[in-house]
């Protein structure tokens, strides 16, 4: 078993010939169609990888009640990504979409590899979901 780190996650990310870059936290970031997609390693001692997708749709405040219940939903009928809405301080609203993992006692390549592979898939599937959505 392997620490995550950075250079484990961009490993798996250039096997799979994924474009991204690091952003100047030092996140790793990449984009699939419009929707960004981040790789987190959070936890004191970075052990917890979170994979977050910013669906590019971007909706109005009145929209945050039929959100909330596509969300509610989506969390209900599939395992992932965890999904949710975020006001953003000037009133528009994003949908996110979450698969974490603790990996605090060491990860695999092929079980990050699996761990990446659901994160950007699901990802694209919830932004594809909210790209058909009707308000």
């Amino acid at each position: 078993m392997l620490p995550l780190t950075n250079e484990l996650i961009s490993g798996v990310l250039d096997g799979h010939g994924y474009a991204f870059a690091q952003d100047p936290d030092g996140d790793l970031v990449g984009r699939w169609d419009e929707n960004l997609i981040y790789f987190f390693r959070l936890g004191r001692a970075g052990e917890i990888l979170q994979v977050r997708t910013l669906v590019s749709r971007v909706f109005e405040i009145d929209d945050v009640l039929p959100l909330y219940e596509f969300c509610n939903a989506w969390n209900q009928d599939k395992l992932w990504p965890k999904a949710f809405v975020h006001v953003n301080d000037n009133g528009t609203v994003r949908v996110l979409g979450e698969v974490v993992a603790d990996l605090e006692h060491g990860v695999s390549t092929d079980q990050l590899d699996q761990l990446l592979t659901c994160g950007v898939t699901s990802g694209c599937q919830l932004a594809d979901a909210l790209e058909g959505l009707k308000l």
